[in-house]
């Protein structure tokens, strides 16, 4: 049985990595997916791929970043399908720039939280009046278990996804009493390109990744606890950064 039937989801980010798998999987559980992609081209392609599996979905180019677009983007959602049941805040990550607090440079700082942490709070902000409209529902953002543990040399992004973790909790508590549920994944090291390429240039992370004590995650890792949250199964589950990382927080 379909685990998101007549659901109306909108991923950002979902172009690539975890977004896409997100995506696709939520689409074949029943829902019907807004694709916020800031590049177009991979935000069609992922649409397109889950209408060639026999769902349906449509791509909106988004920057997360910008106020305007991330408004028009839950406003075409609603439009084009009347309601807003699950906000799925994925879109951000980080660069080979990033590093300690004292080297870093300031600008990377600053990319990190108008990415990762800004982003999450406009989709929060026009994304849950929309599903409050819709009668509740569920946002799912995305920290890190950089936001659970110590970590060194990435104090940009540490900083970005603690404040989403932080967000999250305060959110939850918040929109309670409208029935929207508010979650965070932390994921591990996480096999993306992206990811294969930052774990190629920095030994801190490598060291970290080493320490996964069931392996590395795949898209699919976190695809799979994003449906979860998603779905009527976490119907009490509210204001909780879950770790998916392979153990990584108590190795």
């Amino acid at each position: 049985m379909a685990r998101l039937p007549g659901k109306v989801a909108l991923i950002t980010g979902a172009g690539t990595g975890i977004g896409r798998a997100t995506a696709e999987l939520f689409a074949r559980e029943g829902a019907r997916v807004a694709v916020a992609e800031i590049d177009a081209a991979a935000g069609e392609e992922t649409a397109q791929r889950i209408a060639s599996a026999g769902g349906e979905a449509i791509a909106l180019p988004t920057d997360v970043r910008e106020e305007a677009q991330m408004e028009a983007a839950i406003r075409r959602t609603v439009q084009h399908w009347g309601r807003l049941d699950v906000l799925h805040n994925n879109a951000g990550g980080s660069t080979l720039e990033d590093g300690p607090v004292t080297e870093a440079p300031v600008g990377e700082f600053w990319r990190a939280i108008t990415l990762d942490l800004f982003g999450t709070f406009l989709g929060c902000r026009f994304g849950i009046p929309a599903i409050i409209a819709s009668g509740g529902g569920a946002v799912i953002n995305m920290a890190s278990i950089v936001a659970l543990m110590g970590f060194p040399g990435r104090d940009c992004y540490t900083a970005a996804k603690g404040g989403v973790a932080a967000l999250t909790r305060s959110l939850a508590v918040e929109y309670a009493a409208q029935r929207v549920r508010v979650n965070a994944i932390a994921p591990c090291v996480t096999l993306t390109p992206r990811v294969e390429q930052l774990l190629a240039g920095n030994a801190a992370a490598r060291q970290v990744a080493e320490g996964h004590l069931l392996g590395l995650g795949q898209p699919m890792d976190m695809a799979q606890a994003a449906l979860w949250l998603a779905s009527d199964e976490s119907r009490i589950v509210t204001g909780q950064v879950i770790p998916v990382d392979s153990g990584a927080v108590v190795a």
